[in-house]
């Protein structure tokens, strides 16, 4: 079992300018404590998400006086917080990556807990906000979401949507993200076999600024999910998704012409029944459509196929 040797610390961030120097200084002061007593390295990386804010010049003055632990990184314009955490990701350097919000309700004082369990041997830790500290709408909409991604993905996770998570830094060259799809990373790494868990953690009122969570995100994020089901049950089988939609309207339509036809022979009628006609023979063309796209979408996944497995442990150098 691989201890943690380097930590990185990626916080995306968009209009937190009253937040920032106060998380660093917390940040900086519990990792040189877990750098004097462990002797991990550890690198702070701040990307700056198109802030309107003085959010990046906050964060230059931050890294002109710690210039051996912070990186800074800064987007053209806001291209999202999915985004702004694949380019820290992409530029990382540690073997531990710890992800945190800049709004300050999620205490940096817990990344040492998120250390240990991934010194245990879990890949993945998830925060849980046991107490949100959240507005009701929020706190309902996000209570059945997780229920909803824990079922569909078939792990139990309290809270998908915590911005504090740590991972080894394969999880994140294994695991394909894009857009939004970030706060899956835990269920998606599960899925491809890592080990995952999840832990309590304190969360506090935000005290600066304003919440970047709306409800056109909030219903983002169901869609998000319905994506990440999608890939990840019938990505490399299409067929089996959209083929078995195909056959049953298939099925469905082959049957009603036929109880249609049967009707034409045995009354010499169809008076009545043809709105049930026209459903038939919509049934039919659908379901074909269906069956094609799947196999359309087997000839791509084969042709676009890359490696199904992770090799955990081996005797082969």
């Amino acid at each position: 079992m691989s201890k943690i040797r380097k930590l990185s610390v990626v916080i995306p961030v968009f209009n937190e300018e009253k937040s920032l120097k106060i998380l660093h200084e917390t940040i900086k002061s519990v990792l040189d404590k877990i750098s004097a007593k462990k002797g991990k390295n550890y690198e702070i990386i701040f990307i700056d998400d198109g802030s309107s804010d003085r959010s990046f010049s906050v964060l230059k003055n931050i890294h002109s006086n710690n210039k051996e632990s912070v990186r800074l990184i800064k987007l053209r314009k806001n291209f999202g917080k999915g985004a702004a955490l694949s380019c820290g990701f992409k530029h990382a350097k540690g073997d531990c990556v710890i992800t945190i919000d800049s709004d300050l309700q999620d205490s940096p004082e817990e990344m040492p807990r998120f250390i240990e369990k991934l010194d245990q041997g879990f890949d993945v830790v998830s925060g849980w906000k046991v107490a949100r500290k959240d507005p009701l709408p929020k706190k309902i909409f996000s209570y059945f979401f997780n229920i909803f991604a824990s079922f569909a993905m078939g792990f139990k996770l309290h809270d998908v949507n915590c911005g504090i998570k740590a991972y080894k830094s394969e999880v994140l060259s294994e695991v394909e993200i894009y857009g939004d799809l970030y706060r899956f990373i835990p269920l998606l790494a599960y899925r491809k076999g890592f080990k995952v868990c999840e832990i309590p953690v304190k969360h506090y009122a935000r005290k600066y600024g304003r919440s970047k969570y709306g409800w056109k995100r909030l219903f983002g994020g169901s869609l998000d999910l319905l994506t990440v089901f999608f890939i990840t049950h019938y990505k490399n089988k299409p067929l089996h998704f959209f083929g078995i939609l195909g056959i049953i309207l298939f099925l469905l339509g082959f049957s009603t012409a036929l109880f249609i036809t049967l009707l034409k022979i045995t009354t010499g009628t169809i008076q009545g029944h043809i709105p049930l006609l026209l459903f038939s023979i919509l049934s039919i063309i659908v379901g074909v459509q269906l069956i094609s796209l799947g196999l359309l979408g087997e000839l791509y996944s084969s042709n676009s196929k890359k490696k199904e497995y992770l090799v955990e442990f081996t005797t082969y150098k």
